[in-house]
């Protein structure tokens, strides 16, 4: 017979054994790394975008929420495209200029592809920039959000990387 005590410290041992194996995972170290990086992005980029700055506080906060949980899918869409052509999910521990540019370009297609249809008012939530927002001239995107796909995809390889590398993965 097993001993209560037994039975529930080995189904906790397997619970964060799982547990482990999942943060192990590239893809959820993309999303964390996504998630802490994009989501003071999108606050400090507040200022930058008509009547963000003047909304309710909590207005504001889902409003960002909502952004990142966007900006973790195009990390997420951007990974798994560079994986598939690397034939590795594990391209970030030795990435070649071409991936990191990939990862980059396709982040950048899809926010400008993203900025683009909601300043014209045909995407979900759509949006207009403030006075205080470079615009790019010829293609009249936001240089904060193109600056965010430059920046923040190079800082995220660099984290999971460090990160899947300490824990014998990378």
């Amino acid at each position: 017979m097993i001993d209560a005590p037994d039975a529930a410290a080995k189904l906790l041992m397997s619970r964060t054994r799982r547990w482990l194996a999942f943060t192990e995972l590239p893809e959820f170290n993309v999303a964390i790394f996504a998630l802490l990086l994009n989501y003071p992005w999108e606050f400090l980029q507040v200022p930058l975008f008509a009547g963000m700055a003047d909304a309710p506080h909590w207005e504001a906060v889902k409003g960002c929420a909502m952004a990142t949980l966007g900006d973790i899918v195009i990390m997420l869409i951007a990974y798994w495209l560079v994986a598939v052509i690397a034939r590795s999910r594990f391209w970030f521990a030795a990435p070649t200029a071409a991936q990191l540019m990939m990862f980059v370009a396709v982040g950048v297609t899809i926010t400008v592809l993203i900025e683009l249809l909601a300043l014209r008012g045909w995407w979900f939530g759509s949006w207009d920039y403030s006075p205080l927002m470079p615009v790019i001239p010829g293609i009249g995107v936001g240089l904060s959000p193109l600056a965010q796909w430059v920046v923040l995809p190079l800082l995220t390889v660099w984290f999971v990387r460090r990160q899947l590398a300490a824990s014998g993965r990378a």
